[in-house]
């Protein structure tokens, strides 16, 4: 039985929140251990704290929402017609709440200092233009998307297996383009920090708020759509039966003796 959109979109704020608590949260650690800088060390903390967060959150509500948690995922699965377009809407709006609630927990837990970090807000690194900016989020999240469509969307894909490598694909894009934009690779996680470094009076860059939807958005279908094309799998009608599968093992038992052979 399908989970009510209300449910479903339940899970979607939750698993944003989650995503923005442990992940952004590791941003704001990382620069609270090392006094206000931040290391490449520390970077790869902090792409271990989103891949954590991420696993998580898919392991949790995966068979509820499609644990999408970012609307970059969700327009590409609509725009590949896996997903209605009617439900993109209230998708979006649940992964932007979710990151809102995330990151007033976090001002919650780390005080007014969170603020003066940053509150875990991306921003373009030093020298980084809009445009190098816009591809840098679109190589990120194509990685991101990549990992989704090969263990979350194909029938052939081994399960069980989704959370793991798709919160190791966000932690080996950040590696790379986190000290370029912040590796967001998604517009919510994005949009909920500036909300509340707004609402506390802290400096955002809103004018580079376009680039963390423009980035994802290209980089996210573009993923999609070669995944479509190179490995098809709309072709397979129904995965075939795995090794590992405990089902296969319960109907090869229940087979006389005679057929095992």
């Amino acid at each position: 039985m399908t989970p009510t959109l209300m449910r479903r979109i339940a899970a979607e704020v939750l698993g944003t929140a989650v995503l923005v608590i442990f992940g952004v949260g590791s941003v704001l650690a990382a620069l609270t251990a090392g006094r206000g800088e931040l290391t490449y060390p520390g970077v790869g903390f902090i792409a271990l704290g989103f891949a954590i967060a991420v696993a998580v959150a898919i392991y949790a509500f995966l068979a509820v929402s499609g644990a999408h948690i970012n609307p970059a995922v969700t327009i590409a699965l609509a725009m590949t017609r896996r997903f209605p377009w009617v439900e993109v809407v209230p998708y979006f709006i649940a992964q932007f709440v979710g990151a809102a609630v995330g990151s007033l927990l976090l001002v919650a837990s780390f005080g007014t200092s969170s603020v003066d970090l940053g509150g875990g807000a991306t921003a373009l690194g030093a020298g980084v233009s809009y445009g190098q900016g816009i591809i840098a989020e679109a190589v990120g999240t194509f990685l991101l998307m990549l990992a989704v469509m090969a263990v979350a969307v194909d029938k052939r894909a081994p399960k069980g297996w989704a959370g793991l490598i798709i919160g190791l694909a966000v932690a080996g894009a950040i590696l790379v383009v986190g000290p370029l934009t912040g590796g967001s690779l998604n517009p919510a996680r994005t949009f909920g920090p500036n909300l509340v470094q707004s609402i506390f009076g802290g400096d955002v860059e809103w004018s580079q708020f376009p680039l963390y939807i423009i980035g994802p958005f290209i980089g996210s279908f573009a993923a999609a759509v070669a995944y479509d094309l190179v490995v098809r799998p709309r072709e397979v009608i129904e995965a075939e039966p795995r090794a590992d599968d405990p089902s296969t093992s319960a109907e090869k038992d229940k087979k006389p003796d005679s057929d095992k052979e």
